[in-house]
């Protein structure tokens, strides 16, 4: 029915709590826009469902007469409906094989699929995200895996002393607790064994912002990525400061013509034309967050085979926290073996054997992987990406997506974002059908 639009229960997995949109936004819909809003009930969302029957919507598990249904994460296939529209990161864009299934589904029902990662505006730059919020509490868990890891070697640390991010209140106390965190390392210090501690971000984008945002609340030195090398040679280091680097393209590739010079369309274009270099950094660094867009065509970062020759040779390394934010499979970080979820966020991965075993014990490398951390500051991260998706509800509400595609009335931002039109992919992707063949 136009005019009325559906918010979806998550339940892809129950430790998902944000929601597309707050009571409050839905208020402002129904009251400034007359749009109707359906909501089906959901005890894991971080807002009550009376929350938005106060707020004039219609809490009920039948969200069939919708025009557009709008979720987080992916649809169980089991709960797909034929004939809807649905909007949310659907993880199908790069054929991403676990999600294949729900693909093929989607089309089966002669469904529409928009993907919130394709809404981009006329420079391509994407217009409804979480990526700070994925930053915010990946820096946050990652620190809070270091804590654990090295009070399990046995080495008394100032990171014990932080959080899971799901744990703090708002994202207000977290960024308190790692002010206290860096007043008491410019007071005393960290242990000699572990300087000089470096963080490398990898990436510049808005998750890796996000990340850095939390760092920077701690006392550090940027160094530039190609001077990590002579640093360590001069040995002249803090114990009351950590150290920070952000990885560019450039930092991370070289051209495989040694008389070519680094030329980033060409890398984006031909990166066949180029080999990694990452690996030639790891023995510097303590810890790694992982903030790049990633596709198989693109060298890896972090390989197996490197990881394990560098085991063989050195079993003690430096590097203690991989926080994967990113979260690849078998991707640039080619150690992150599977996703994680808050609950259970932390394994260790053991480059000889291959193996992983959850927690942060054992032999090996942690891996932060989980997969949707924005949730672990849901009530913020949802009102900062509500707000960013407010101003299309009211034409997208009545977009009539039984018209043929050439007719609809989709905003030009959302244009992109339509992966799937009445059980048909559309022109941009439908190369998905080789993956969804496979």
């Amino acid at each position: 029915m136009m005019g009325l639009i559906g918010i979806r229960r998550e339940n892809k997995d129950l430790t998902e709590r944000r929601s597309p949109l707050t009571p409050g936004q839905v208020k402002e819909l129904i009251e400034s826009y007359g749009i109707q809003v359906k909501i089906e009930p959901a005890s894991n969302r971080i807002y009550k469902d009376s929350e938005y029957m106060k707020a004039g919507a219609l809490v009920t598990g039948d969200l069939s007469d919708c025009n557009i249904i709008f979720g987080v994460k992916e649809i169980p296939t089991s709960d797909l409906k034929p004939k809807q529209t649905y909007c949310f990161f659907s993880h199908t864009i790069k054929g991403q094989p676990h999600n294949m299934p729900m693909l093929k589904r989607i089309l089966d029902l002669r469904d529409t699929l928009l993907d919130y990662e394709r809404v981009v505006d006329e420079q391509g730059r994407r217009l409804i995200f979480f990526g700070n919020f994925a930053g915010y509490a990946g820096l946050i868990d990652t620190f809070w895996a270091l804590g654990l890891r090295l009070n399990w070697e046995g080495i008394v640390n100032p990171f014990s002393e932080i959080k899971q991010a799901k744990d703090y209140e708002n994202l207000s106390a977290a960024r308190q607790a790692f002010t206290h965190l860096g007043e008491k390392i410019e007071r005393e210090g960290i242990p000699s064994n572990l300087v000089p501690l470096f963080c490398g971000f990898i990436g510049y984008g808005h998750v890796s912002q996000g990340a850095q945002e939390i760092f920077d609340l701690l006392p550090h030195e940027i160094i530039e990525a190609h001077k990590v090398p002579e640093f360590f040679e001069r040995r002249k280091f803090s114990n009351k400061k950590l150290y920070k680097v952000v990885f560019k393209e450039s930092d991370l590739v070289v051209p495989r013509d040694l008389k070519a010079q680094f030329n980033l369309q060409e890398y984006y274009q031909t990166p066949e034309k180029y080999t990694g270099i990452f690996k030639n950094y790891l023995p510097y660094f303590t810890v790694l967050v992982n903030g790049i867009y990633w596709e198989e065509k693109y060298p890896r970062l972090i390989t197996k085979s490197f990881l394990k020759n560098w085991f063989q040779k050195n079993p003690k390394p430096r590097l203690r926290v991989i926080g994967d934010i990113s979260c690849d499979v078998n991707g640039s970080i080619e150690c992150t073996v599977k996703t994680t979820n808050s609950e259970h966020p932390i394994y260790v991965y053991h480059p000889l054997t291959e193996s992983i075993n959850d927690g942060y014990s054992g032999e090996g490398i942690v891996i932060l992987a989980v997969d949707k951390l924005p949730t672990e500051l849901p009530r913020e991260a949802s009102e900062y990406f509500g707000r960013q998706l407010l101003p299309f509800l009211p034409q997208l509400a009545e977009t009539n997506f039984q018209l043929p595609l050439t007719e609809l009335n989709l905003p030009i931002e959302f244009q992109k974002a339509l992966i799937v039109h009445q059980g048909q992919l559309t022109p941009d992707y439908k190369y998905l059908i080789k993956y969804i063949k496979k």
